[in-house]
């Protein structure tokens, strides 16, 4: 009854046969491994994008990270959700590496509208030298609080960057359970819906660590790369991330498994539905839900094993009827048996 992170959940048995097979013999360093080289064309295929500068990190927080520092001058500002991974989660990191400053703009349910984001942009670059310029719109998808970005909403996001000059980012961590979710394709979720740049996520979806950053512009791709190195991101023995994200990548793995985490997330979000004293705060649309129980109910559930987070209270001091939110999250192993446990718990 596991929780609380996809970031908690094992790498899939093929990913790590793919490392192994990996480990015979000698392979070019930093990157220029022969399985990079079939990583980079499945990637170029998958995105439908064949001239996209493709590259490899350990960590989401290094992809988000470095892309944006790619995209950005230090003079610029950087906007995004309030609850995205790049302002809450990730220890300033966007800005160390870029430089610039984060605005946050108005969000509904994990979103930013096009008005708001019109708004934020417009107030800015309007003090001339003494203020900062316009930088990038960073894009979360699923976003922090479970709920995907439909093809309109991406557009229309990305309009209004465009309006203002300014490139796209995606903070993809969870890009194939929004694409699951979508029933769309890479290239309709990312450039064909005006993304620039966009970090597709593994760790958190069976991988022992690594992340894929498509740059759909060329132009970018050689300052990732100092950028990367000069980060300290470059890793030498590389061949053990391309035989990762190669077994992602081959026979659609990331998509098997992103449909069976999404396909968890329902059966919960279901059971939870169905029970008076859950409250769900938003509609769960791939593999993250948040809801209400009273602090009594989390203590049960806690109790008996089930192992997730609580985001506002502690669930051993107060009033037992007051609700408190708890966060869910199911990974590609999550097992019936696993979700059914957790609902007879909270149904006895």
């Amino acid at each position: 009854m596991f929780f609380a992170s996809d970031n908690a959940g094992p790498a899939h048995p093929a990913v790590l046969q793919s490392v192994i097979d990996a480990n015979s013999g000698y392979q070019s360093s930093y990157g220029a491994d022969a399985m990079m080289d079939d990583v980079r064309a499945m990637v170029r295929t998958m995105f439908e994008a064949p001239d996209a500068a493709v590259y490899l990190t350990a960590t989401g927080t290094a992809a988000n990270a470095i892309l944006l520092g790619t995209m950005t001058n230090p003079w610029e500002t950087i906007f995004c959700a309030p609850m995205a991974h790049i302002n809450v989660d990730e220890c300033n990191a966007p800005e160390f590496y870029s430089g610039a400053k984060l605005t946050l703009v108005d969000a509904q349910n994990g979103k930013m509208t096009p008005d708001a984001l019109r708004n934020a942009i417009a107030a800015e670059q309007t003090r001339g030298v003494h203020g900062p310029q316009r930088g990038p719109v960073s894009i979360t998808q699923v976003t922090e609080d479970g709920t995907v970005h439909s093809l309109e909403e991406l557009r229309a996001l990305t309009a209004v960057a465009k309006e203002f000059d300014c490139k796209s980012h995606m903070d993809g961590a969870r890009f194939s359970n929004a694409l699951v979710s979508l029933g769309c394709t890479a290239a309709q979720m990312s450039w064909q819906s005006g993304i620039d740049a966009v970090s597709f996520g593994g760790t958190k979806n069976g991988l022992l660590g690594v992340e894929t950053c498509v740059i759909f512009d060329p132009a970018l791709a050689w300052e990732f790369e100092l950028r990367r190195k000069r980060g300290g991101h470059l890793f030498s023995k590389h061949r053990y991330l391309s035989a990762q994200m190669k077994a992602y990548l081959t026979d659609n793995l990331w998509h098997d498994m992103a449909s069976a985490a999404n396909a968890s997330c329902a059966r919960l979000a279901e059971g939870l539905r169905g029970h008076n004293t859950a409250n769900l705060l938003f509609e769960p649309q791939a593999n993250m839900i948040f809801a209400e129980l009273p602090r009594r109910e989390h203590k049960r559930l806690l109790d008996a094993g089930a192992n997730y987070y609580v985001w506002n209270g502690d669930p051993d001091v107060g009033d037992p009827d007051a609700p408190l939110t708890g966060r869910f999250v199911t990974d590609w192993s999550m097992t019936d048996d696993a979700v059914d446990q957790f609902l007879s718990v909270l149904r006895s």
